[in-house]
């Protein structure tokens, strides 16, 4: 499937194809244009638009494109609504939202300049969003399992949540 999206991206428009890549579309295709053509290029070449105003896949009802995208493909895992927050944060600035959200932002400000073009800066930024993801993942466990965390030190906390995390993907 193809994709389109403004050029010069950011948080939204990295955030939003490494999600449609893991849970939507492995095959996804994308293209960054200028704003005045994405209706065109969404119609000549059959593209989804996102993180445009005025499309489906776009802000609304104060979310950001991330999360809407959540919300219409109707994507329950609880890492990427925690995830979706920090995306939140990062994208509207919001900060009270997820700390982590200023993080991020300055991340992905940076990004920008180090690449040759938006593809490029999708492509190596996967690796925060994979990061980021796993993070949220190990959030929820810690909140998960408080009580059995407190009665250990730090080594035995890593093996216990390295071991839930691989229950998880195994299980």
């Amino acid at each position: 499937m193809k994709w389109v999206t403004r050029e010069f991206v950011h948080v939204d428009r990295t955030a939003c194809p490494w999600l449609i890549k893991k849970f939507i579309d492995s095959q996804a295709e994308f293209m960054f244009v200028p704003t005045e053509r994405i209706a065109e290029t969404a119609k000549t070449r059959g593209a989804t638009p996102f993180d445009v105003p005025g499309v489906k896949l776009g802000h609304r009802n104060g979310k950001c494109s991330f999360e809407t995208i959540i919300e219409e493909y109707k994507l329950k895992d609880p890492v990427l609504h925690e995830l979706a927050k920090i995306v939140h944060s990062a994208d509207t600035r919001d900060t009270e939202l997820a700390p982590e959200g200023i993080g991020l932002s300055s991340i992905m400000t940076g990004a920008r300049f180090n690449v040759k073009d938006d593809s490029e800066a999708v492509e190596k930024a996967a690796y925060v969003y994979d990061a980021l993801y796993t993070y949220c993942k190990i959030k929820l466990l810690r909140e998960r399992c408080k009580n059995e965390l407190e009665k250990m030190n730090r080594k035995q906390q890593r093996e216990f949540l390295r071991k839930k995390m691989r229950e998880e993907i195994t299980g």
